[in-house]
């Protein structure tokens, strides 16, 4: 695994907004977005630093299903080249990239707007070239921080996909390929964006979350892994799982 695809979490500043989340009166044992066609399939950032955007993008691909039933693969490539709050592929904040969004006019389609796997200086942002059209109902009005407890976790990917944070620079989570992980070795030094998009229990006893990563889907579990839910190692999660999670609220228009 080489940097480039590692390093794209830091050296970047947070651009934070804490907003009263949601709350449920009941929380189902079990969650997965993924199984209920909330989730496009895995992609791969490639040798670019934006899994900031890979992230950002599958929480409000996530909220825009739930609000109109309908699944539509949105441009990561949109947030490379357009977000000027973040650093293209080197590096970025789902945050910023949330506030991107609420000060624009949506996102458009993956296909529209077709992810290169750099950042397209020369064409510039292609939005705002009108090379693309917003799709309705993209675009966000607001998103919460979640608390950095397994519960306040839990209760956000009950309601939709959440972007997260973790540290993925370690070869015990690169070479990981089924089953619960819980390895204190994969550290809490945030380094990668990623998504959880479920959560439940296995066969053998061990909560956990369900986790897209953007390595493609040849990497761990079909590009998924399991991430367990337990802080008897680590206060902010294994690989640092609840240090940074946020969920956008889209507009209605």
């Amino acid at each position: 695994m080489t940097p480039p695809r590692l390093r794209s979490f830091e050296s970047t500043t947070a651009a934070t907004k804490l907003r009263k989340g949601r709350r449920l009166q009941d929380i189902p044992d079990s969650v997965d977005w993924v199984e209920k066609g909330a989730v496009p399939p895995v992609k791969n950032q490639g040798m670019c630093g934006s899994c900031w955007a890979f992230s950002a993008i599958v929480a409000i691909e996530g909220a825009h299903f739930l609000d109109t039933g309908n699944l539509t693969s949105l441009s990561e490539q949109e947030l490379v080249d357009c977000d000027a709050l973040d650093m293209g592929c080197g590096g970025g904040l789902m945050d910023n990239a949330f506030l991107f969004d609420e000060n624009s006019t949506g996102i458009c389609s993956e296909m529209d707007y077709p992810y290169v796997m750099h950042r397209r200086w020369l064409r510039g942002c292609g939005s705002e070239k009108g090379e693309c059209t917003p799709v309705e109902h993209t675009r966000v009005k607001s998103f919460t921080d979640v608390e950095n407890t397994p519960e306040a976790l839990v209760e956000a990917i009950a309601q939709q996909p959440v972007s997260v944070a973790i540290e993925a620079d370690q070869q015990v989570f690169q070479f990981y390929k089924s089953g619960v992980f819980d390895d204190p070795g994969c550290g809490n030094n945030l380094d990668h964006g990623v998504a959880a998009v479920g959560y439940g229990t296995s066969d053998d006893g061990k909560d956990y979350f369900k986790v897209r990563n953007s390595w493609g889907a040849s990497w761990g579990d079909e590009g998924y892994i399991l991430i367990s839910r337990s802080i008897e190692n680590n206060v902010n999660g294994t690989c640092g799982i609840l240090s940074f999670a946020s969920m956008p609220m889209l507009r209605d228009d």
